[in-house]
Formats: C-alpha cells, structure tokens, sequence
C-alpha cells in the first residue's frame, strides 16, 4: 500500500482552506443527514480526523480507515479517552472491513480511488440497510486542483455520470449538490456532497 501523504501529514492541519473545507462539509451532511447518538460511522479517508472529528460528538463511535500510516500517527495523538476514532490501516476495497455501519462519510477522499464500480459495491455491503453514504469531492475539473497528481485518479466528478454509478451499486435517493467553493489563485473549484441511502 503506497503512502501518498507520507510527507504531507505533518503539516496537514495547519492548511486553512483543508481544515475550514472539512467544517463546511460536516456542517453539509448534518443538514442533510438526521445523526444520532447510536450511530456508528466510516469516514472513508479519514486522514487526521478533520472532518471525523466534526462528527464524532454528534454519534456513537466514528471509525476510519485509510491507506496513510502517517496521517492515522496524527489521527492517533488528537484522539482523547472522551472523543476517539478507531483507525483502520487498510484499502477497504482490495481488503473489505467486515463489519457494518449506519453511514459512510468522505471528504475528498473519492478522487484517489481508482476503481469507483469496485468502491461503491464494496461499502454497499458495510452499510446497514436503512443507512446512508455522504461524500464529499471535487467537480470537475482540469486536473490544476492539485499541483502534484500523483495518487490522483479523477479530476474532479461529473455530477451524472457519478450518480449513475452510485445507482448501479443498489443505493437510492442520490443527491448531489454544491456545498463549497475552493477559491485558488489561479481558479476557483467547487466541491459537492453526495448522499444516498441503502434501501
């Protein structure tokens, strides 16, 4: 499992736009999603925890896997007895978790998976029925979002064509709206939120 972010997670925190992107996205799926204090949650990608974090107070347990070992090491020192995520090290679509949960969260996590058919079909089945998924990613765009596309396998979504592939997987209600704009020197993207549910 390569680690993309080896270099980047030590810093990772201290980028304003990251850290205030993570807020608005929480704040996006509260309003979409009713949270509870008996849900379980995966944030898919979670990285350091920024958007898990937002979360976390408003349910039972919010657990997350991702593929950086580095960024879990900083997941791990904001972790406190009162508010935890539980951390998975692992590609979850080459080796699926087992368990399953009430919903599935991602912030920008979406354009480094490769295979989406492959993505959606395996966190189908970690979703209990009547749960939801909430993801969050970037339009599209021309592929300067990022100055280095290394890891990067999508330059943003069409909003069609992603709700198609969502829809084969089984999930229902697709919703796709725009909840954010990333204003850049040379460009500006836009960011939107993804909910469904499993039926």
């Amino acid at each position: 499992m390569q680690d993309h972010f080896k270099e980047k997670a030590q810093n990772w925190d201290s980028g304003d736009i990251r850290v205030k992107g993570a807020k608005t996205i929480a704040d996006a799926i509260e309003k979409e999603i009713p949270l509870s204090e008996h849900m379980e949650i995966l944030d898919f990608g979670v990285g350091t925890g920024l958007l898990g974090f937002s979360i976390a107070p408003k349910v039972k347990q919010v657990y997350g896997v991702d593929t950086s070992a580095k960024m879990l090491e900083k997941l791990q020192e904001k972790n406190t007895p009162q508010l935890a995520i539980k951390a998975y090290h692992q590609d979850i679509v080459k080796e699926p978790l087992k368990q399953q949960f009430d919903g599935l969260i991602s912030s920008m996590t979406l354009h480094h998976v490769e295979d989406l058919d492959a993505f959606f079909a395996t966190i189908y089945k970690n979703i209990k029925k009547g749960g939801f998924i909430a993801i969050a990613d970037l339009e599209r765009e021309d592929g300067t979002f990022h100055s280095d596309n290394t890891g990067v396998h999508h330059f943003g979504f069409d909003a069609q064509t992603l709700r198609d592939i969502v829809q084969k997987h089984g999930f229902a209600d697709v919703k796709i709206q725009n909840i954010n704009t990333i204003k850049k020197p040379h460009k500006d993207f836009g960011i939107f939120l993804l909910t469904a549910n499993k039926e």
